[in-house]
């Protein structure tokens, strides 16, 4: 049998004992590919051989496509338990198809048929994932804590032109939201709680509700939820950045700690910016409920002012900027170590600068539940 496509010639010779012996002629490329490939496909349907011989004798010329055909054939016969050989191959021939790695080129499916895990086997993958980043952030705390000790015996190792920079970042340019969120929470509060004091004729106490809780607990919280959706953010993704641009790799070569290099100056920053941002947040909230008590309850400024002092000790202000330092260490941590974790491209960024806010925010307010028990058991 005989059959002719394009530049090559198919011949199949057949013994008593069904030992095939397959004559393959020509040029062996793409361009008659589907029609060789279609041949051999009517040779497998016909008959069951005992022994397949392959003879490129008569071949001219072999690319590629050609050679993975010859191979694809041959695994075909040894998955069929038919013994195969390759007969008369010329060196050229016998280099090309030495370049195929057939275990690389073997098609497998690209999903894999999976059975449903159960609640158990998804609780205990959950538990993993929860222990290894614990694992690294522990790795990352001691890592910074040893930068931080060394920073405390050598100060003039601190980068402090970049602590100056993240400061104003973090401080400067974070002042007018946060001046803003909390004039606007200052008056909303005062505004709501008048509603209901006032069915018991109790609007003076107006004044020292909206002073106390900004002070105790919402001007520290809503400063360090503001920091770290807009600091924390942009730490994780400066850090992350150099990550994927092998810039953090770099700083290791040229014998610098990227830890003290690049994390150190940024919690320093948040640690003496934060409080303060907590202060002007607590005023700020005051003066918004001020502006509801002058304008929307008769009560004089002056008044206004001096209940809210008297509403909060010395104590009450210690202990809002303890916590704010405390919001501040955790925001930067947590970005900082984000961002080293970060692998691969941009999207590896974006997650890691998601990941960091939903995690400072977590533990800010992990945190300040902490505080509110220890506080109340020492004051």
């Amino acid at each position: 049998m005989k059959n002719r496509s394009r530049d090559y010639a198919l011949s199949i010779r057949e013994d008593d004992d069904h030992q095939i012996t397959l004559l393959i002629s020509g040029r062996m490329d793409l361009m008659g590919l589907e029609s060789l490939n279609a041949d051999l496909e009517a040779f497998w349907t016909d008959r069951t051989p005992a022994r397949i011989t392959a003879d490129l004798s008569g071949v001219q010329s072999m690319d590629s496509a050609g050679a993975m055909l010859l191979l694809r054939l041959e695994e075909r016969a040894q998955a069929a338990a038919v013994p195969f050989v390759f007969a008369h191959v010329s060196e050229p021939l016998r280099g090309v198809m030495g370049l195929l790695n057939m275990k690389a080129l073997r098609i497998e499916p690209l999903l894999q048929d999976k059975e449903s895990e159960g609640i158990f086997d998804l609780l205990g993958a959950a538990a993993q994932r929860r222990f290894r980043d614990f694992r690294q952030v522990m790795i990352f705390v001691g890592e910074l804590l040893t930068a931080v000790m060394h920073v405390v015996r050598r100060p003039t190792a601190v980068r402090w032109n970049a602590v100056f920079l993240y400061m104003k970042k973090v401080g400067v340019d974070g002042f007018p939201i946060v001046t803003l969120i909390s004039l606007l929470i200052g008056v909303i509060m005062a505004f709501m709680s008048s509603l209901q004091l006032k069915q018991f004729g109790a609007t003076t106490y107006v004044a020292p509700l909206v002073a106390f809780a900004m002070v105790r607990e919402l001007g520290p919280m809503m400063t360090a939820i503001l920091v770290a959706g807009r600091s924390g953010s942009a730490f994780s993704a400066e850090i992350g950045s150099m990550m994927i641009n092998e810039e953090v790799d770099a700083l290791t070569t040229m014998g610098f700690d990227p830890i003290q290099f690049l994390a150190v100056p940024k919690v320093l920053a948040s640690v003496i910016v934060v409080p303060l941002l907590t202060v002007y947040s607590a005023f700020f909230g005051i003066i918004g409920g001020m502006m509801v008590g002058v304008l929307g309850l008769d009560l004089t400024a002056y008044g206004y002012l001096q209940q809210s002092i008297d509403s909060f000790q010395v104590f009450d202000v210690v202990s809002s900027l303890i916590k704010s330092m405390v919001f501040a260490i955790l925001i930067s941590g947590i970005a900082c170590q984000r961002g080293f974790q970060v692998r691969g491209g941009a999207d590896a960024v974006g997650e890691a600068t998601t990941s960091a806010v939903v995690s400072a925010i977590f533990l800010i307010i992990l945190a300040n539940s902490a505080f509110a028990i220890i506080l109340y058991y020492i004051h």
